[in-house]
């Protein structure tokens, strides 16, 4: 693993940051941290990046305790923090340049680096410019180049895409799958839902400082799905139609209003042909189909009780 936390508990003063929060990264991976602000993610990671120390609880990084290895650790991971971290008064070559030397990288080293950073994040025809004259955007990209300038193992991105507009997004989004195919684990906390749908192999949903759910994608749409609904909107309905689909194995329920009709099934039932034929084969025809499928969205507000971005 590369990433090991156990039992671990941040408070300030009477408020429970992080709850007793386990977790466990495998190298290779993008893993997802979800969840609204104040589920505990930024403290999560401030604790996993030496930022903030712990109550209680353990965190090995690389396979290493990190108070009794904190600066070799703190070499090997990148972060991209909430916050725009940028030198204002420096321009964007010497920001990167600086954050370089900051890792250690020294002579050419530190050049092709700095460049390759530049380079990969769009911004090396604008690399005498200050930060002051990029857009919110371009200013998001060049604190990716200066968190990866040195090949981290690790990189952390808390809410990289705040306040961007849609094509920066993208980049970044991007960015993020190319690092990770290049080799490094990234650890994404977002907002959006979309985003971690798109690039996460796995999700940690958080909430009020605790872990409520883990796994993939699929995974967690399972936790909540046990069920399929089928809408359709039919040229005419007749009793024998709806009488004939209740029989159909796995439905659960045939309602029907004016020319609309709603199947329930169980999940994973696989009888939608079925359900199609005796349509069909009664002379009725359908004029559109839909089938349900359980959202992150509806994972996280069946959990939490509230939407992402409430």
């Amino acid at each position: 693993m590369i990433l090991e936390i156990k039992n671990l508990v941040k408070r300030y003063g009477e408020f429970l940051a992080v709850d007793n929060a386990s977790l466990a990264i495998k190298e290779g991976q993008i893993f997802g941290l979800l969840g609204p602000n104040g589920a505990g993610k930024t403290t999560t990671i401030n604790t996993i990046i030496g930022l903030s120390k712990i109550d209680s609880g353990e965190i090995k990084v690389f396979g290493k305790e990190l108070w009794a290895n904190e600066m070799e650790i703190k070499a090997q991971i990148g972060v991209v923090p909430q916050d725009i971290a940028l030198f204002w008064d420096l321009k964007a070559y010497e920001n990167v340049t600086f954050f370089g030397r900051l890792y250690g990288l020294k002579g050419e080293t530190l050049k092709n680096s700095v460049k390759e950073a530049l380079e990969f994040t769009g911004l090396w025809d604008r690399r005498k410019d200050y930060p002051k004259q990029y857009s919110g955007g371009m200013r998001r990209r060049l604190n990716i180049a200066c968190a990866i300038v040195h090949k981290p193992k690790l990189i952390i991105m808390d809410e990289p895409t705040v306040g961007i507009d849609p094509q920066s997004r993208k980049h970044i989004l991007n960015s993020v799958k190319k690092l990770n195919q290049r080799g490094s684990t990234v650890i994404y906390t977002s907002h959006y839902m979309e985003e971690i749908e798109e690039i996460c192999d796995e999700i940690v949903i958080m909430d009020k400082g605790k872990i409520i759910a883990r796994g993939t994608n699929e995974e967690l749409k399972a936790l909540i799905s046990t069920e399929d609904k089928i809408t359709m909107e039919l040229s005419g309905i007749n009793y024998t139609v709806v009488e004939n689909i209740k029989k159909i194995p796995g439905v659960k329920d045939c309602v029907v209003d004016e020319n609309s009709m709603e199947v329930i099934s169980n999940k994973n039932s696989k009888n939608l042909g079925t359900i199609i034929d005796v349509i069909v084969n009664n002379g009725i025809d359908i004029n559109k189909i839909n089938v349900d499928k359980p959202t992150l969205e509806g994972v996280f507000l069946t959990l939490t009780g509230r939407k992402l971005r409430d």
